[in-house]
């Protein structure tokens, strides 16, 4: 046997150490762990409750709209007046959030996971006229090679006129990206860091000129998601298609549905463009979803809080030399049972709950592939997922532009209670994320996040069960223990943020990790 350790993994947000043992080649055992302390929770103890949308968002630059909308919900719920909020706002609410989504899972191709497919040295000896193309050129034969470099070597299929577009199409990204980002500062005021959406809804007012501009900016991003993101993702699975059949994982699923379509007070029952609930890969069943059964185990995790406590009444307390951990990431569970979360829960949920445009896109995408529904769940399969709901998101949000109605109300008056609590429950674009508040003498008394890479890449639980990042990585087969890129496909594949998933580094202590760049 023998182990190769990969620290820190990069192309993800944050710090990630993946460790796996390997005999005869295949994964026999694989340990993913969070190398930063989590600290968010305890900075928000004894703050005005109306501090946690704002604290909220700076757990991460990249998804802060999904932190400030689970705040929101779980205040609007604290507060009284999850029931109260206009039309108006939950539009503007969804079209923040899904700029956000858009930009995130443009993101996450292009500049951070597509890298393992592309030969980006490809283009060292264009000689054509694109700028795009010319640039990269440019930087690589001036020897500036990040952020393409270090890699590990994978087995690049694409042929060199498919590597030139996908990295031509690398370059465009940038500029769609921006335009996702300037879209979401119509509604949102700022990106990152929103500053619209607030308890009761929101304030930022719709008006005719906003609406246009939105549509216009939204224009450009969905011409770009139908011609060249979905387009690319599929040929990459053509050409790499036997990764449908690696990093399988857990092939279980939860999501809490996102994207509001009423205001029904039971988040677990609100209508939402994609709902939620749990299912199984190999059954598919759309099943129900129950908060009270989340809980956070800590066995395998630096901490000395209380295990298998419902996020409600959960603590963050840590324990940097705890014998037997390995993580900063706690280790959620559903009813004792390893969920993973991500846009591929998602889409099974919203094909489960009948979503006619989910339906199309899934049937069509499997009949394209000729492959079954046990396909999605893969490395390709996770791509293929977040693909589908970029454009599927996008083409909803034109439409929601349409439905508001400038000069009608956008927020509801509220009063902060002496005592109450609240649970927002809601989809970061990385999966499923929650957010719960104890608040006594009109200030927090406790906090807790439960977050998509705290679901995806936690350490095993208190019965020894590996979460999902580690047990998509058991069983697969390593073709060079020197250059394991089979392994960093996978990870990337959940696109983990360990930004949402541990927070805060302490600037004195024990050395926790040793950090070696990856490749």
């Amino acid at each position: 046997m023998s182990k190769i350790t990969i620290d820190p993994l990069n192309r993800v947000e944050g710090h990630l150490k993946i460790e796996a043992v390997v005999e005869n080649g295949i994964v026999k055992e694989a340990r993913s762990s969070g190398t930063l302390w989590r600290g968010i929770e305890r900075i928000l103890q004894d703050r005005n409750p109306l501090d946690a949308q704002r604290i909220t968002q700076r757990i991460c630059g990249v998804c802060p709209i999904a932190h400030t909308y689970a705040s929101t919900l779980n205040l609007d719920a604290a507060f009284g007046v999850a029931d109260k909020i206009p039309n108006n706002a939950k539009v503007i609410r969804n079209l923040i959030l899904g700029s956000n989504y858009l930009q995130s899972h443009v993101l996450h191709f292009y500049a951070l996971a597509a890298l393992d497919y592309v030969d980006v040295t490809a283009a060292a000896g264009y000689s054509g006229n694109d700028p795009a193309l010319t640039q990269v050129r440019r930087f690589i034969d001036r020897g500036q090679l990040a952020p393409f470099f270090p890699r590990y070597e994978g087995d690049y299929r694409l042929t060199k006129e498919e590597n030139l577009l996908a990295v031509k199409h690398y370059v465009q990204a940038l500029d769609i990206r921006r335009d996702c980002h300037e879209l979401l500062a119509i509604w949102g005021g700022n990106m990152p860091q929103s500053v619209a959406i607030v308890p009761g809804g929101v304030t930022e007012n719709p008006t005719v000129d906003k609406m246009a501009d939105s549509r216009w900016r939204l224009e450009r991003i969905r011409t770009f998601l139908s011609d060249v993101y979905i387009p690319d993702v599929l040929m990459v699975a053509k050409r790499y298609s036997d990764y449908f059949g690696i990093g399988r994982g857990v092939g279980r699923y939860l999501s809490y549905g996102c994207f509001d379509q009423d205001s029904n007070p039971d988040l677990t029952q609100r209508k939402r463009l994609f709902g939620g609930g749990r299912t199984s890969i190999d059954d598919l069943k759309l099943l129900p979803l129950d908060p009270s059964k989340i809980t956070e185990d800590i066995r395998h995790s630096w901490y000395k809080s209380g295990s298998h406590l419902n996020p409600s009444v959960g603590e963050t307390e840590p324990d940097p030399h705890k014998d037997g951990a390995y993580s900063w990431i706690k280790s959620p569970r559903y009813d004792g049972q390893v969920y993973e979360v991500g846009p591929l829960a998602r889409q099974l949920m919203a094909y489960l709950h009948g979503y006619e445009p989910t339906v199309r896109a899934v049937t069509s995408t499997l009949k394209y592939f000729n492959a079954p529904p046990s396909a999605l769940a893969s490395t390709l399969g996770r791509h293929a997922a977040r693909a589908l709901e970029a454009k599927l998101v996008a083409d909803r949000m034109a439409d929601w532009i349409l439905e508001l109605k400038p000069g009608e109300p956008v927020h509801t008056p509220f009063e902060i209670p002496e005592e109450s609590t609240g649970m927002g429950l809601t989809e970061a674009p990385r999966g499923a994320v929650g957010h719960w508040v104890t608040i006594k003498n009109h200030k927090i008394a406790n906090y807790q996040a439960v977050v998509p890479t705290t679901w995806n890449g936690g350490p095993r639980d208190d019965k020894g069960q590996p979460g999902p990042f580690e047990q998509a990585l058991e069983g697969t087969k390593v073709r060079d223990e020197k250059n394991p890129f089979e392994l960093v496909r996978i990870v990337r594949s959940f696109d983990p943020c360990l930004a949402c998933a541990i927070h805060v580094v302490t600037p004195k202590g024990n050395l926790l990790a040793r950090y070696v760049v990856e490749g």
